[in-house]
């Protein structure tokens, strides 16, 4: 298929039905041996599962303005799959990874997960970070009966049968953040996001919770991703004089908004920013000391634990030692174990047995134990806020007292009305 016609096609996944795109796009649909996961909307699946090797596609943004953030994703699902092929593999099948750019681009991930599935016939598919990519890529995998294990946090009110949400959902991230602004007596905040889906929808919620919370939203500005002149929009905050803002900004749009808030007199003293996507990979790109201010994860590098101190250990060996840990990345690895223990569970990789096994399923995970709900796909996580120090890592202020289970729909929250 030439490059023309494959983006061609993946527009067409994105507006027209999958019938119609496996029609168009020639999608393969060979029956192959028991075990295989479907890659076609018809059930049908060219998944290999005869050979000593399993086909993984991982697909992240090594370009782009995601890129700063995606790359480490990567490099942590290879590092799972260094550690899960050196144990001897899934169902004793190594696993080749099949490597693909989203280039920061939706259109482009629509186009990549639609050549992993249907071309190099990939079991599963790991990747993505924006929503607008995993909106994407959501109608090109659910209509190849494909599987997606999504690793960013995000903003909720989602859940499919073809996709595992191993970030936080709003319940388990933004909410724990506005309970903490409001332990802190925070009455006036601003919101600062990236112009697309994840910060406008994060901010409607964020509004709807904090009236019940008595704090007073005082201003709401967006910014396009592949944009980095925030002046305007961080002079707003200065007239609005906020008690704090929230920050649901992500890539190297950050950059541009940490720049002017420093050169408009802003600091963490007078006017803190808690974010939801500056992480320990992305606080030493600011190119400022971000000393004080604030972020709201379930994982840090500094977490305490046995599981942990082993898992930053074998980060740091294979990627160097000035390179962090963080919670997407955290994430993303801890989806490609959570996989295998479904995989071994339902001894099988087809997507109908996966998805009948994957019900309470557990993994040690660096940020603790985590467990899958078989129902909507995401999983039990604790909440941390932490507090930059000068070394850019965070140190732990506040958390969760257990897991927080997965609520995607808000349906136990009285005040969303959706």
């Amino acid at each position: 298929m030439n490059p023309r016609r494959t983006r061609r096609c993946a527009g067409v996944a994105l507006t027209a039905s999958m019938a119609l795109v496996l029609s168009a796009c020639g999608g393969t649909k060979t029956d192959s041996a028991s075990g295989a996961s479907g890659a076609s909307a018809s059930g049908s699946s060219c998944v290999n599962v005869s050979g000593n090797t399993i086909k993984l596609g991982f697909l992240n943004s090594t370009s782009g303005a995601m890129a700063i953030s995606e790359q480490t994703v990567r490099d942590s699902l290879l590092l799972a799959a260094d550690e899960i092929n050196a144990a001897g593999g899934i169902l004793g099948k190594k696993i080749e990874p099949i490597k693909e750019d989203g280039a920061s681009d939706p259109p482009v991930f629509a186009e990549k997960m639609q050549k992993l599935l249907t071309q190099d016939c990939v079991a599963a598919v790991f990747g993505g970070w924006t929503s607008a990519s995993r909106k994407a890529m959501l109608p090109v995998v659910e209509g190849n009966n494909g599987l997606l294990f999504y690793p960013v946090q995000y903003e909720g009110l989602e859940a499919s049968k073809n996709i595992y949400y191993t970030g936080a959902t709003t319940n388990q991230q933004i909410i724990p953040a506005m309970d903490f602004l409001k332990s802190k007596g925070v009455k006036t905040l601003f919101l600062a996001g990236s112009d697309y889906v994840f910060p406008r929808t994060a901010n409607k919620i964020i509004k709807a919770y904090a009236a019940t919370l008595d704090i007073k939203i005082v201003g709401e500005e967006y910014v396009p991703l592949d944009r980095d002149d925030w002046s305007a929009q961080v002079a707003k905050i200065v007239a609005a004089k906020p008690d704090f803002v929230f920050n649901t900004i992500n890539g190297s749009s950050n950059v541009g908004f940490i720049k002017a808030y420093y050169e408009q007199g802003l600091t963490a003293a007078t006017t803190p920013i808690v974010s939801v996507s500056i992480a320990e990979e992305e606080a030493p790109a600011m190119g400022v000391d971000l000393t004080g201010q604030y972020a709201s994860w379930n994982y840090f590098q500094t977490v305490a634990s046995p599981t942990n101190t082993k898992f930053v250990a074998a980060f740091k060996a294979k990627y160097g030692p000035n390179r962090p840990t963080s919670d997407p990345m955290e994430a993303a690895y801890t989806s490609l174990y959570l996989y295998k223990n479904i995989v071994e569970k339902a001894k099988s990789f087809a997507v109908k047995d996966v998805n009948a096994a994957s019900g309470g399923v557990t993994f040690d995970a660096p940020e603790g134990t985590v467990t899958i709900n078989g129902e909507n796909h995401h999983i039990a996580k604790t909440s941390l806020i932490g507090q930059i120090n000068a070394n850019d890592l965070f140190d732990v202020v506040a958390r969760s007292g257990a897991p927080i289970e997965p609520d995607p729909f808000l349906k136990g929250y009285s005040w969303w009305k959706p």
